[in-house]
């Protein structure tokens, strides 16, 4: 086993640095977005700053659900209404050719994805329908080497419906499956069986999708380390390509829908703890690679690959191997990134319709990254990647010397290193095992909008 993919597993050091902090799909964070500056203001900078030779990867956001599923944090509609679709896309329509001038100038859409909400709650023809859009405004490739995905709910998708997605140009899927267990399934109104699961793995790798990616989640009513280890075996047994095990955030003042779900019946925090270092360890001990954070992929699966050769990305779509990619997203609540600039849209639904009625676009709030922010940025990707840090490259990219620049960071860098989340070296910075579970710790300290040593309001807790 590679020495790299080991985590070393230290308690006191998590109880210690388990504060709240951002997860850094960006920097920086959706909590430096302004609603003071302009569309106009925001686009400029955008264009002006983006390179029009380089490719694109598009977002949709698609806010529908059949189901609500109690946990969720994500921004959705829930309805059974399917009449409710077709306006919506007619706007995203509408929204899109406004993007397309502004940004497409024929690049080459290398990655596309499709979330929500439930992306499959549209019907197959309006699926079609969406993707010709995206054909008619951008430049999606016909060869099948893009990296095309879109998430899955299997309690909405047919059969016939995966066969579908192929055909319109998706080689990637995202399957939500949280928990296989019937009583938490039951606890967070999401009861989806195993064979329901299992079906659409089964029917995606005979139509040739060529990656498979599972969620689940660790937190959730009910769950024991003894029954999240069961789930995952029958998860590895199913062999996804790469497994997203994430953290259950209990905020159910900030999302209503958490309300249902009552807090005298989530696992402790030391529960978790063992829950997610039991979940570690088996997968691991499965053969998949611990990329980061809260990400698994096997050894030969793009990810992994990526991480190895140091071409590893992140955006708001978590790790990405498009690190040349301009992301532009379309669709209620969906941020883009463009060159320098971040900008998310109208979150709530009858505002995003009226803004991109009334203006083909619906940007509420952005934020137009400083010199000091493209590389404090830079630095805190090439940390939640790739776990080390060379500084020659960062100090002649950016003219400057590392350890003068972050001067004030240094002490707190040195009290990392003493308690052995780091090693440092007068030419970069190696982080070790003991501190890849707490990375997101780690790149706080470079993050100049956090107050040094408080604790962060907004953010989800690290682990």
């Amino acid at each position: 086993m590679d020495n790299n993919n080991l985590i070393q597993w230290d308690l006191d050091l998590i109880k210690r640095y388990d504060l709240a902090g951002p997860r850094y799909t960006s920097y920086p964070t959706a909590l430096q977005f302004d609603p003071e500056l302009t569309a106009q203001q925001l686009v400029e900078t955008g264009q002006t700053s983006t390179d029009t030779d380089a490719p694109l990867s598009l977002y949709v956001h698609i806010p529908f659900c059949a189901h609500v599923c109690y946990y969720c944090a994500c921004n959705k509609v829930i309805t059974r209404n399917r009449k409710r679709a077709q306006p919506y896309l007619d706007q995203v329509y509408r929204e899109m050719a406004q993007l397309s001038q502004w940004y497409s100038k024929d690049r080459v859409v290398n990655q596309l994805h499709w979330g929500g909400g439930t992306p499959t709650f549209i019907s197959d023809d309006q699926m079609r329908e969406l993707m010709m859009h995206m054909g008619k405004h951008f430049n999606l490739k016909s060869d099948d080497t893009g990296d095309y995905s879109i998430e899955i709910d299997p309690r909405e998708a047919s059969m016939d419906t995966l066969s579908v997605l192929r055909e319109i140009g998706f080689n990637r899927i995202s399957l939500g499956v949280q928990d296989v267990n019937h009583k938490v399934q039951e606890a967070v109104n999401r009861v989806q069986s195993t064979e329901q699961t299992r079906a659409i793995l089964e029917k995606a790798r005979s139509e040739g999708f060529r990656s498979l990616n599972m969620d689940l989640i660790y937190g959730l009513p009910f769950q024991t380390l003894e029954s999240f280890s069961e789930t995952l075996d029958v998860v590895i047994e199913m062999s996804p390509d790469r497994l997203s095990v994430f953290n259950y955030a209990h905020m159910p003042d900030r999302f209503r829908s958490q309300k249902h779900i009552e807090a005298d019946t989530l696992p402790s925090a030391e529960t978790k703890l063992a829950i997610l270092q039991h979940t570690i360890q088996k997968l691991i001990n499965a053969g998949y690679v611990y990329i980061g954070m809260d990400h698994f992929a096997k050894p030969d699966d793009e990810l992994a690959i990526a991480q190895r050769n140091g071409q590893l990305h992140r955006n708001f779509q978590g790790y990405t191997t498009h690190s040349d990619c301009d992301l532009v997203a379309m669709g209620v609540s969906a941020i883009s990134q463009i060159g320098d600039v971040y900008y998310q849209n109208e979150h709530d639904m009858a505002a995003y319709g009226k803004a991109v009625d009334d203006h083909s676009t619906a940007i509420r709030r952005g934020v137009c990254l400083n010199a000091d922010d493209r590389i404090r940025r830079h630095v805190i990707t090439q940390l939640i990647c790739h776990f080390e840090l060379d500084y020659a490259p960062i100090e002649q990219r950016f003219g400057l010397q590392f350890k003068q620049y972050f001067a004030a960071e240094q002490v707190e860098l040195a009290h990392f290193a003493d308690d052995g989340l780091i090693t440092l070296s007068n030419t970069g910075i190696q982080v070790t095992n003991r501190g890849r579970l707490l990375i997101r710790r780690i790149c706080m300290a470079f993050d100049s909008y956090i107050p040094k040593q408080q604790p962060t309001k907004g953010f989800s807790r690290i682990i």
